[in-house]
């Protein structure tokens, strides 16, 4: 088996590199988005390598730009940024049909992703997908005053389970804004499964709903697990995923 832990460099314009490990297998390539903040080393993106592996699929996970091992600040990050490192991913490292794996605002991510890339990318698989939540989940939560300084150009901190804040700097904010996918038709087709925890307090279970009715895919399943919370990380957690995910392969080659 192949050296899952070893880490590879993709360089970004200048001298900025994007941090990610890849396990060479068969069969599409399946590629982990994390969530804001989140590493390529979480306990989702780690079991569903070790489990690809082990069934000698295709699998690579990153770090966003400005997360874990990749360079950059996390302040200059921005959707447009974050779904691009996705989209150069799948351009430069990636010569097959894609299965997209997008937890959080990873959900978010993929969705533009595979928008973007509809040639290669066969199938989205979302856990707690967090689309425009920006404007939606975070700006219309804001007091006054809070939404006055992002925009006079402030970056506004707001506590995190990740230890330091989350800072959402004004630029993060406006360009999720013109980055929305909800309210309007997510012009995908292709097979799409949610996996979502029904105890989440950071994505409600009916928030995630929307994108059922937003997307133009009719094959598109969503799981609801009564008592899942954000994290979706206890083992039978972990176990539902990977049998999702291979649910989901089977059924875009079957």
């Amino acid at each position: 088996m192949q050296d899952i832990a070893l880490i590879n460099y993709l360089p970004l314009q200048g001298e900025e590199k994007i941090a990610y490990k890849f396990n060479k297998g068969r069969g599409p390539t399946i590629l982990w988005c994390g969530g804001l903040k989140s590493t390529m080393d979480g306990s989702k993106a780690t079991y569903l390598h070790i489990w690809a592996a082990s069934k000698n699929y295709n699998f690579i996970r990153f770090d966003y730009f400005g997360h874990g091992e990749s360079d950059g600040e996390f302040r200059d990050g921005t959707i447009t940024k974050w779904a691009d490192t996705i989209i150069m991913i799948i351009d430069e490292l990636i010569n097959n049909d894609v299965v997209l794996v997008g937890s959080s605002m990873g959900g978010w991510t993929s969705i533009l992703a595979a928008i973007a890339r509809t040639d290669k990318v066969k199938g989205l698989f979302l856990i707690a997908p967090a689309p425009d939540f920006t404007q939606n989940l975070v700006w219309d939560q804001w007091t006054e005053k809070q939404k006055k300084d992002s925009l006079g150009g402030k970056s506004i901190f707001v506590p995190s389970e990740h230890g330091e804040p989350y800072e959402y700097s004004a630029r993060l904010i406006s360009d999720g804004k013109d980055n929305m996918v909800l309210g309007d038709r997510i012009n995908l087709e292709l097979p799409i499964r949610i996996l979502q925890g029904m105890k989440d307090e950071v994505v409600p279970w009916d928030y995630s709903y929307k994108i059922i009715e937003n997307v133009k895919s009719q094959n598109v399943s969503y799981t609801l697990i009564k008592n899942g919370d954000h994290s979706l990380s206890t083992p039978a957690d972990l176990e539902r995923l990977s049998r999702e995910l291979q649910s989901l392969i089977q059924n875009i080659y079957s």
